[in-house]
């Protein structure tokens, strides 16, 4: 039986992108490069050794972008700034050609009525800043206070929602862990020094917004529910060690003021102690939370697994993303009641939910079907409606994402976007998730199941 929803008067429905994911002219009018611009040109780290060189071209096609933004009826925008874009060398000399283009970014979508979410940081460092450390050097945190103040100064007023950083978890375990995103380091001792640096700049960001900005900031965070494969013990705590590790590594420091005591058993030796001044820094006040949410996680005890001794284990019957995650729309719900029933129910919004899906090449004239991404969204949306009705304060809903683009280390390989991209030729075509999710929100969410 098809039901109503019920979402805020004020809800804000966007879609998301990233900087090196969609922008492409990385280097262009005075921009400096990144680290993901020296991982994608490094041999043998990317897919099909693809680039963020062109990317979508949304430097130079975002106005024609923000118009099919406007078609679509989305209200709202979230992108991040390329911080070496405005900064060539992460800091002191400002490009006045990369400031002026998320300006004239900013504008047009305020003249199409759709608000702007910026996020400062979203994985590309300057590489010259790299070169100096990076998120291993504790001066980091000082730098991007300084990248911070620079955009607030120019932007805020118009940009009236901002986000320090997105996904720190990736940052690190990706990063530094693992070695499989940029700047690819792979050593035990090198990710908790990052994530400590990470939450330190993030928090003087806030304190640098508190002493200039006049409207919001937040966190972006992924977040995973995990779940024990069965209760025995081993399972369990496996299961909470995955948890520590992945979604309260980083939200038990900024909200609560301390790291969940599984870190030390998981890291070892290489977790340091920090100092207790650092904590009231990386706990400054947040206006509002941001989690972005793709899958579950099914954990069972594994003593070979390193660091967690715990692995996921697949769903029989399940449906799995060309990624390879389970779609599990319950624990989207699941997790943001966690969030109100853990940390006091903070303003939150969903900032990416999506899914790559094999969609067909797209024809000239004809309409592009995508029913499993249509299924995916409605389901998640019923999902958040579920929360709103548990009592989760939750304000917005940013697709991921709203161009096919460079999906990272994956290249062009899976396509997330709800509007496919010819890479060849630059064309957009929305899909038929982009004309779902646009009578969504005409409707505000109030029939999510009786839309085609």
């Amino acid at each position: 039986m098809k039901q109503s929803y019920t979402f805020p008067e004020n809800f804000l429905w966007g879609a998301a992108t990233s900087a090196y994911q969609v922008e492409g002219s990385p280097l262009a009018d005075g921009a400096g490069a990144s680290i993901w611009q020296r991982f994608a040109h490094t041999p043998g780290r990317m897919h099909d050794g693809d680039t963020g060189d062109v990317a979508c071209d949304h430097y130079r096609r975002y106005r024609d972008d923000i118009a099919l933004m406007g078609e679509l009826g989305l209200k709202a925008y979230r992108f991040s700034i390329a911080w070496a874009r405005v900064l060539p060398e992460g800091k002191d000399r400002v490009n006045a050609a990369g400031l002026d283009f998320y300006e004239r970014l900013v504008d047009t979508l305020l003249e199409h009525g759709i608000e702007p979410m910026a996020t400062l940081y979203h994985w590309d460092l300057p590489a010259a800043l790299d070169d100096r450390g990076g998120w291993l050097n504790p001066d980091v945190a000082s730098w991007f206070a300084d990248y911070a103040q620079t955009m607030f100064r120019r932007l805020d007023g118009r940009v009236k929602l901002w986000a320090t950083l997105n996904e720190p978890w990736v940052v690190t375990d990706g990063g530094y862990l693992q070695g499989a995103l940029a700047p690819g380091h792979r050593n035990r001792f090198e990710a908790p020094i990052a994530t400590h640096n990470l939450l330190r700049a993030h928090g003087m960001a806030v304190r640098a917004y508190r002493a200039a900005g006049k409207h919001r900031i937040g966190l972006v965070v992924n977040l995973e529910p995990k779940y024990p494969a069965s209760q025995s013990p081993e399972d369990v705590a496996a299961t909470a060690r995955a948890d520590a590790y992945m979604n309260r590594q980083y939200l038990d420091p900024v909200l609560l003021g301390r790291y969940p005591a599984e870190l030390t058993e998981i890291f070892g030796e290489a977790w340091p102690q920090r100092p207790e001044e650092d904590y009231l820094l990386i706990r400054e006040p947040l206006d509002f939370l941001g989690i972005n949410y793709y899958t579950r996680n099914v954990t069972r005890y594994d003593p070979d697994a390193w660091p967690l001794r715990a692995s996921g284990v697949r769903q029989r019957q399940a449906t799995y993303t060309e990624t390879g995650w389970e779609v599990f729309p319950q624990g989207l719900t699941d997790i943001l009641i966690w969030v109100k029933d853990r940390f006091g129910n903070p303003p939150v919004y969903i900032t990416e939910n999506g899914a790559a899906f094999y969609d067909p090449p797209a024809v000239a004239g004809e309409r592009l079907s995508d029913p499993l991404r249509v299924d995916y969204l409605r389901r998640h949306l019923c999902a958040v409606a579920d929360a709103i009705k548990a009592g989760c304060d939750l304000r917005g809903y940013f697709a991921w994402s709203f161009l096919d683009n460079l999906e990272w280390s994956l290249g062009f390989s899976k396509r997330f976007g709800i509007v496919h991209v010819d890479f060849e030729t630059q064309r957009r075509t929305p899909k038929a998730s982009a004309r779902y999710y646009s009578g969504v929100i005409a409707t505000n969410g109030s029939k999510l199941d009786n839309l085609e």
